[in-house]
């Protein structure tokens, strides 16, 4: 166990408060992962279920700081672990996974985003940053990116950098700050975001599911009558059919330890919207807010 100073000494307090937290680099970007996890690079199954891109739900289970926000704790052995030393003496910061504590962070990247917020959100606690303010709201969804100009959803698989605790009292998640996210996937969508050529189907088996409670009938009988059910929708609805399994079948993992090779299910399913005509984009969002829907649920 490390002695707690400094920026590891501010995580040990947001994580007494219930803060899942991470160190951070001077470019306030996550910890590189660790050997096992970087050379995996997708090719199998790592120590912590390999996810090197984060699109998919549940904790990582390396001993490192690998993989951004999967590796946020409120855990203090963890946190004052021989594994995460090195991470706390190179840290630049400190940050939080929002979407663990059932929070979402609207991030306000200048003065337009921030009038704009302060026009059409409802008040709560606010945070100021270097160049505008973060709005948190009590409540978790899905993250994204520019939703509108200058504006960022940090909630469920995303981090944002701990500043201050802020002025002001915290609120209810509207339904305008969700809404966001619903107008940015409808835009894109009108824009004719599609990907050409989907990735070859993996194949799930034990190899890529050590982690999994269920056995492999369980988990084949599920899936193959999921997939049937998004087939089903030739001519519309495929779409929300893949969001309703993605939830149903993460929602039977939330008790594994992992990893349960969710990353090869959520593949099937995908290719099994695309099959319909469903454009890969949207079937991919589609999945990860239904993955990102039983994470909430096991909160």
């Amino acid at each position: 166990m490390i002695r707690a100073t400094g920026h590891l000494r501010t995580a040990l307090w947001l994580a007494e408060l219930g803060l899942p937290v991470l160190p951070l680099r001077a470019s306030k970007l996550p910890m590189g992962n660790c050997h096992a996890c970087t050379s995996s690079k997708g090719a199998g199954p790592c120590r912590c279920g390999d996810r090197p891109n984060m699109k998919f739900a549940g904790p990582c289970q390396c001993p490192a700081p690998c993989h951004a926000w999967a590796a946020a704790t409120t855990n203090p052995d963890v946190l004052t672990s021989a594994a995460w030393a090195r991470a706390w003496r190179e840290a630049g910061g400190v940050a939080y996974h929002p979407g663990g504590a059932r929070l979402t962070v609207v991030d306000l990247d200048n003065a337009e985003a921030v009038a704009w917020a302060r026009h059409a959100l409802s008040a709560t606690k606010t945070v100021a940053t270097t160049r505008g303010e973060h709005w948190i709201y009590r409540g978790a969804m899905q993250s994204a990116n520019g939703v509108r100009p200058g504006v960022d959803i940090k909630s469920l698989m995303s981090y944002a950098r701990w500043i201050s605790t802020g002025t002001g009292t915290m609120t209810v998640l509207p339904d305008t700050v969700r809404a966001l996210v619903v107008r940015e996937e409808s835009t894109r969508l009108r824009r004719g975001e599609v990907d050409s050529s989907p990735p070859a189907r993996a194949t799930w088996d034990r190899s890529v599911a050590t982690g999994c409670r269920h056995t492999d009938t369980f988990i084949r009988t599920g899936l193959e009558r999921g997939l049937a059910r998004i087939t089903a929708c030739r001519d519309e609805g495929a779409g929300s059919k893949a969001y309703g399994v993605a939830r149903f079948l993460a929602n039977q993992h939330t008790a594994c330890p992992g990893p349960c090779g969710l990353e090869i299910l959520a593949r099937h399913i995908i290719d099994a919207a695309v099959s319909v005509d469903v454009p890969e984009a949207y079937a991919e969002r589609a999945v990860t807010n239904g993955f990102g829907a039983a994470l909430v649920r096991a909160l």
